[in-house]
């Protein structure tokens, strides 16, 4: 951490005897309202919208234009006094409003991908570890019997995925 700025977010530090410390915390707290329970409009955008409102954010493209040159990959807020630029951290989750799902940032901003160890629905796990392969029938006299074993290994192995009951 630098002695101006905190080390995640960048938010400005205030410091003993500083004068105008309501501009820095000010600037602190537009900061935040950008991030903490953070919506961003729409992701990848590379020229800032003509009429932004104030508190509406974007996640800048990888060729961004305009005022947002410079910035790739970072969060812009506008807000009183004009845009704000926050760096994106491992892990930072924020909901697309023009997707209609969360975006996370992890070395790059994901879309549409959910990292998991198990889906629960309703308190019913519907998606566990991948269960063993199963084997294709081969060989035998009587196919049905083999195709009915195959059937009933799937349906086991959906049952353990809480897929069917």
């Amino acid at each position: 951490m630098s002695e101006d700025q905190t080390p995640r977010l960048g938010l400005p530090l205030l410091h003993i005897g500083q004068a105008g410390k309501e501009l820095t915390h000010n600037e602190a707290l537009a900061r935040l309202d950008i991030v903490v329970a953070g919506v961003v409009e729409d992701i990848d955008v590379a020229v800032p919208p003509a009429d932004p409102a104030p508190g509406q954010c974007w996640i800048v493209g990888a060729q961004p234009g305009g005022e947002w040159v410079g910035h790739a990959g970072a969060i812009a807020g506008w807000a009183d006094g004009g845009w704000r630029f926050i760096a994106a951290s491992s892990g930072l989750s924020l909901w697309c409003r023009a997707r209609a799902r969360h975006v996370t940032f992890n070395s790059a901003w994901e879309d549409g991908v959910v990292r998991a160890t198990r889906v629960i629905v309703d308190g019913v796990p519907v998606i566990g570890a991948r269960q063993p392969a199963i084997s294709s029938p081969a060989g035998g006299a009587t196919i049905d019997a083999e195709a009915r074993g195959t059937i009933t290994a799937m349906l086991a192995a959906m049952r353990t995925h809480g897929l069917i009951a």
